[in-house]
């Protein structure tokens, strides 16, 4: 079946219910969500928000009480579905008796890759993610950094079209996380499909081109980051203000900044900076330029999972 989308959720919602005192609590709340194919995709919101329930119904390991989920178009409850995932689940556990080739080779055997495949696939799968010297050591010994690349080689054995990674980059060094951006940008071109589940709000912003953001249990905000943060403020510069009027238009809610000119002004909405200019013009002040500023995904998490910007 041809689809245009890696991952669809229609009405998507898991109520968890208390056996003796009836009280329900609602973990994901109709949520309808779309990624493309090819695309590098981040999940965000704060704790409890809903995040890993949502992964999990995707996967089958927790069953929506409303709602589907596809996965290339097959149902997400039938086992077929996911055997072109790659899951790195947070915190994950290896045994530690094993060595890393001999993990992955387990790994593999339950993915269904006969042994031959298997042998040939594992060295390469060490070699990308710079354990090749490793793959005989026991993983007893592999620190943090270590044990993300491993889990990462585990999600890639079967060549996945969509990767589901949950924190993949924690505990590992700026070097190593670089190093990862670069192995799942080459998947990226190969038309792998990776959708990211991170508190990372940085690295979000730099690697992924879509983001959706979750707030109890709901989606507050979705789209392409591009397209998210153009517009989110404007700023004004402006000058002959004096220190007594910047305190008036504080008040406002506004944020300034003094330049070599003047000062720069900034407003989160159209409105408020038509309002802030007319005080300006109004006082005899100056303005010398006006233009939409671009906030940061920080800046656009903080107003979609905040309780006003949620609501």
């Amino acid at each position: 079946m041809s689809t245009d989308y890696a991952i669809e959720a229609d009405g998507l919602e898991k109520i968890y219910r208390a056996r003796f005192r009836g009280r329900e609590v609602k973990a994901v709340s109709n949520l309808t969500l779309r990624v493309p194919v090819g695309v590098k995709y981040g999940l965000l919101g704060p704790n409890g928000a809903g995040k890993t329930t949502f992964v999990k119904m995707l996967l089958s390991a927790v069953h929506p009480t409303a709602g589907s989920a596809r996965l290339f178009g097959k149902d997400a409850h039938f086992p077929q579905s996911r055997s072109p995932i790659g899951y790195l689940p947070e915190n994950h556990r290896f045994p530690t008796y094993l060595t890393g080739a001999g993990m992955l080779d387990f790994y593999g055997a339950l993915a269904g890759l006969p042994g031959h495949d298997r042998q040939k696939r594992i060295p390469g799968m060490l070699r990308l993610v710079g354990l090749e010297d490793w793959g005989k050591v026991r993983i007893k010994k592999y620190s943090k950094g270590m044990l993300q690349r491993l889990g990462l080689a585990q999600a890639l054995i079967h060549h996945p079209r969509l990767l589901i990674l949950d924190e993949p980059t924690d505990g590992v060094d700026p070097a190593g996380r670089r190093e990862i951006h670069e192995i799942l940008n080459r998947l990226i071109a190969k038309g792998v499909t990776v959708f990211i589940n991170s508190h990372l709000l940085s690295e979000v912003e730099s690697f992924c081109e879509y983001v959706a953001i979750m707030r109890k249990g709901k989606l507050a905000l979705e789209g392409k980051i591009s397209d998210l943060l153009v517009g989110t403020g404007f700023t004004i510069n402006a000058s002959r203000v004096s220190a007594p009027f910047l305190n008036e238009i504080r008040a406002t809610g506004a944020n300034t900044l003094r330049t070599a000119g003047g000062v720069a002004i900034q407003v989160p909405t159209n409105d408020h900076a038509n309002a802030v200019m007319d005080k300006i013009r109004a006082a005899g002040g100056s303005i010398d330029s006006f233009a939409p500023s671009g906030g940061s995904l920080e800046d656009l998490f903080l107003r979609a999972t905040s309780e006003r910007g949620g609501d």
